[in-house]
């Protein structure tokens, strides 16, 4: 059955309808979009080649912008020792094991001079990595998340983004998921409660606007 989000909409309008500014200084993350979600033999393939267009192009807009480029990666020892138990629920993340050619970024969305990689191992960019501390040394109050999958790992950033005090900007075009149903229950889930969920254009257009270069630090008395 076809979920109705107008009547959802009605339910939550009057506790779960407030919204966030956009910051001064964004950065955009693209979140997992490697060759495991894009091969379709693999476990993983979701089908994401539209949100992947969208991701690059915005991802060349923030370089054009002076604005930070970050790119988290999944990747475990042999066997998976070091991902506990989400390596444990979730069988499919073998293919994240070291060497793995579908842990690799595709020829048009991959990190150029200048981008950041973060690599992890769960399912938030910000868990047990420095993915925080790094924003906040480069003055960033805005994050704009793109990336795979909708459910899983955007969510879990933008949860964590709003967690830590970041302003999480989630880019609709270009995030997927497998699945289109919980892909748009998430992004109607996290624009309720934890996010503001928009347009790739709006996000062009935030870019364009933002004081996207990095504040001087302070020389040492």
């Amino acid at each position: 059955m076809a979920t109705d989000f107008a009547a959802i909409t009605a339910n939550y309008t009057g506790a779960f309808d407030g919204s966030l500014p956009f910051g001064r200084r964004p950065a955009l993350i693209v979140i997992d979009m490697v060759e495991a979600y894009l091969q379709p033999g693999s476990p993983l393939y979701a089908g994401i080649e539209t949100a992947v267009e969208s991701a690059a192009r915005l991802a060349a807009a923030a370089r054009r912008a002076g604005a930070p480029v970050i790119f988290t990666n999944v990747e475990y020892a042999p066997g998976g020792a070091d991902g506990g138990v989400f390596f444990r629920k979730v069988p499919a993340l073998k293919v994240f094991e070291k060497g793995s050619p579908l842990g690799a970024f595709p020829a048009n969305l991959s990190p150029e001079g200048g981008d950041l990689v973060v690599t992890k191992r769960y399912a938030s960019a910000f868990f047990a990595t420095h993915l925080a501390a790094t924003l906040t040394s480069l003055g960033v109050d805005t994050l704009m998340i793109t990336g795979v999958s909708t459910s899983g790992c955007v969510r879990a950033t933008a949860l964590d983004a709003c967690q830590n005090g970041f302003l999480p900007f989630v880019v609709r075009d270009a995030c997927g998921d497998r699945h289109p149903g919980p892909h748009e229950a998430n992004l109607f889930d996290l624009q309720a409660k934890y996010a503001e969920v928009i347009s790739e254009d709006a996000a062009m257009a935030h870019l364009a606007a933002a004081e996207c270069a990095a504040p001087s630090p302070n020389p040492h008395p």
